[in-house]
């Protein structure tokens, strides 16, 4: 083989960044597979804009015709994002014998299932590795590394728009709309975050994840999902006064064939890794049955830790060529999915509520409690400053799932109680 030539969709900061590697780092590329690896056509939606990047113009193409129907091209890396374009692409593509890199999640998080089945029929590759957690192997090391393992939990930083959000928001004691706007002005945050904020980017990727990592098709509805935007400067001072840290926690876990997946608010001690992870950066802890805990940690996002993830990608590909072994990569789901129900996933939660301030209500509270079977690991009450008005903060030991939202649903109906405040999840004390 002469060379290797590779079609590119998308030339943005990501698409930018693997034409940047690629050219960057020819020799060892070389030194890896035995040939070069050139980049022939590229799918852009405008020709005449101005790039960072050596390219020629007749590289350039608005046709997806002209990379994905040409014979000249080997492998295909899809970098544009969006669903049904990207996989009308990748599809034609995989049918055309080409082998495929991709780091659209939200396109493996839902067509994931049906293009590795393709993939495979067409004796194809199709890598996804920079779809979760941006410059950190993760799944190449689920996959791989830890494949002779049982892997029972998996639990990260895997946005790092939020993570970033919530760092100044503790750190510095400022308010989520103050904090978003730098978060936009910095280019860490779209225009509109709802994607980020609200949960929506972590399910995607803990879908990819449970999939992986339990080998069974956990699909995007399945992952129980609660945002960022509600978190208040008050939620922060207490947790952190009660020694925690507010992360939000992507969460898989198994406990015999069964799962849970959900993305939310989480509170963790401060003495957790996942704790000390700052700004835009990702961290992934994995619990495996043989191996203990392990943790990655990483850039989750930008143009080279991404471009890295793909590059990587783009080399297996090349190396299953040469050894005439592609397709043979995909591992179809071993078990069913069996998700618990809301009765059997059990935590500790962190709750803050407003009641009167008048003899008698909290052993109110507390009996509710009680009826449920929830006890109390920590209780603070205080006065507030609004006159007959008092707060209680509550740490409970672990109760399910049902229980508590039973638990918050009567409380909302006490005469005695002015309002629930907050309510999060506690996690990262045992396993």
């Amino acid at each position: 083989m002469e060379e290797i030539r590779v079609g590119l969709l998308g030339l943005g900061t990501v698409g930018s960044g693997v034409v940047k590697i690629i050219n960057a780092h020819q020799d060892r590329l070389i030194h890896q597979i035995g040939c070069p690896v050139k980049v022939t056509k590229i799918l852009v939606k405008n020709l005449e804009k101005e790039r960072d990047v050596q390219i020629t113009p007749d590289m350039l193409t608005k046709d997806a015709t002209e990379i994905i129907d040409n014979e000249n091209i080997d492998i295909v890396i899809e970098v544009m994002g969006g669903l049904e374009e990207a996989r009308a692409h990748i599809l034609r593509a995989l049918q055309n014998g080409k082998h495929v890199v991709t780091a659209n999640k939200d396109l493996m998080a839902v067509y994931g299932s049906e293009l590795l089945s393709v993939a495979k029929e067409n004796q194809c590759d199709l890598f996804y590795e920079a779809s979760v957690a941006g410059g950190i192997p993760i799944l190449r090391t689920i996959v791989d590394g830890l494949s002779s393992d049982r892997i029972t939990k998996m639990m990260g930083i895997v946005n790092g728009t939020t993570n970033f959000i919530l760092t100044k928001m503790s750190n510095e004691g400022r308010a989520y709309e103050d904090v978003l706007k730098e978060a936009q002005e910095l280019g860490f945050a779209e225009a509109d975050p709802t994607s980020d904020v609200e949960g929506l980017d972590a399910a995607r990727k803990m879908t990819i994840l449970a999939t992986l990592g339990f080998s069974t098709n956990v699909e995007l509805k399945d992952v129980s999902v609660k945002g960022i935007s509600s978190i208040t400067e008050e939620d922060l001072a207490y947790s952190q006064g009660l020694g925690y840290t507010m992360k939000l926690i992507g969460l898989a876990k198994r406990d015999g064939e069964k799962l849970e997946v959900s993305v939310e608010p989480t509170l963790l001690p401060n003495t957790h890794p996942l704790a000390a992870v700052q700004n835009e950066f990702n961290a992934v802890y994995v619990y495996g049955a043989a191996v203990g805990e392990t943790m990655f940690y990483g850039p989750g996002a930008g143009s080279l830790p991404t471009a890295t993830s793909i590059v990587s990608d783009l080399v297996a590909v090349m190396r299953n060529m040469r050894l005439g072994v592609n397709g043979n990569s995909t591992v179809t789901p071993q078990y069913p999915k069996v998700l618990k129900n809301e009765d059997e996933i059990t935590a500790k939660y962190f709750l803050r509520i407003h009641v009167k301030d008048e003899v008698g209500v909290f052993a109110q509270v507390t009996s509710l409690f009680s009826e449920y079977g929830a006890s109390f690991e920590k209780i603070i009450q205080t006065p507030l400053e609004e006159k007959g008005t008092a707060e209680i903060v509550l740490v409970t030991h672990h109760t399910s799932l049902t229980s508590y939202k039973s638990i918050l649903q009567r409380l909302e109906g006490l005469n005695v109680v002015q309002g629930v405040k907050a309510s999060y999840r506690i996690e990262g004390e045992g396993k």
